[in-house]
Formats: structure tokens, C-alpha cells, sequence
């Protein structure tokens, strides 16, 4: 009987590596957009806490620290003083930094960022379609774009410290 459980697991083990290999080629749209390094960020047109419109695509030419969060994220509210430093940093270098608000409100993540004095620019993204551009599936998720609009690095999850933040910050940076 365990030899017969073994070989079904070996099967079903071969199987599952098989299929994944035969579908990679159906699923690909061959697009050069998409949350992947090495294609062109997904451009979004959200607006601030400030009520002003900002176009991802209105950044080309600069590198963008882009981080999807939300308040009730404990893992986001540990990382949020690293992207004030990196901010308050790097900001004189030509990054830019956007933090992604996922589908709260408002007043919400105005009493949450000025409480805590972050100076960063926050989006508001009230429905999922960002979250979808972006394949989103846990935050914080953060993604490193190049002045080409370009992807160059990506993490799920948190930081732990700003040297994490700026060894990835070097693929974008001039």
C-alpha cells in the first residue's frame, strides 16, 4: 500500500511539473506591460490625499519606489517609517516615492498619515483595478521602477531596515 501511495505521489508530482511547463506557453499574452521585472509597470491614474490626479506614466524619466499598502497591515504600518527615511533621503536624487492606498477611506488614511507625520505622496485606489494591474496577492508589495517605466526589482512584503530598501534601490537609480 505505501509503495502504491508513493508512486501516485511521484505521479502526481511529475504531472503537476509537466503541466506547468505545457501551460507557461498558453497563459504568456506576450505583452510588455505587467507586474514583472524586466516589463513596462502597468501605468495607473489615481488621485492623492491632496485630491490631485497622479499618472504613474507623468513620472517617466524618474525612478518611482512604488509600495501597495493599507492601514490595517501591521507588516505596513513596521515598514512605513522606512519609506519616510528612504524618502526623506533619496528624495533629493530624483526618486520618487508612491505609496498605494488599497481600497480605503479617505479619511481613514488621512487621519493614519498625518497622525504618524509621513510626507511621502499617498494614492487612493478605491476599487481593484491597480491591485489587479499589479497582481497583487498580499501587502506590503513593492516594486522598483526604472526612469524607462521599467521593473527592476520587487518584494512581497515588509522591509526591515533601509539598507534592504536601498540595495534594491540601486537597479533604479541613475
Amino acid at each position: 500500500m505505501k509503495k502504491l501511495l508513493n508512486i501516485i505521489l511521484v505521479l502526481l508530482i511529475v504531472s503537476a511539473a509537466f503541466s506547468g511547463v505545457l501551460l507557461a506557453g498558453c497563459t504568456g499574452s506576450g505583452s510588455e506591460y505587467g507586474p514583472e521585472i524586466g516589463k513596462l509597470a502597468p501605468d495607473f491614474t489615481l488621485n492623492g490625499l491632496d485630491g490631485q490626479e497622479v499618472s504613474l506614466r507623468g513620472f517617466r524619466g524618474r525612478p518611482v519606489l512604488l509600495n501597495f499598502w493599507a492601514t490595517w497591515c501591521g507588516p505596513c504600518q513596521m515598514e512605513m517609517p522606512l519609506l519616510q527615511a528612504v524618502h526623506e533621503k533619496w528624495a533629493g536624487t530624483g526618486l520618487v516615492l508612491l505609496a498605494v492606498n488599497l481600497q480605503e477611506d479617505p479619511v481613514s488614511v488621512r487621519d493614519f498619515v498625518e497622525s504618524a507625520g509621513y510626507t511621502f505622496p499617498v494614492l487612493l485606489s478605491p476599487g481593484n483595478d491597480v491591485s489587479l494591474a499589479y497582481n497583487i496577492r498580499g501587502i506590503p508589495a513593492t516594486f522598483f521602477v526604472d526612469a524607462d517605466g521599467v521593473i527592476r526589482d520587487m518584494k512581497i512584503g515588509a522591509f526591515f531596515n533601509l539598507s534592504e530598501i536601498e540595495s534594491k534601490l540601486v537597479k533604479i537609480m541613475p
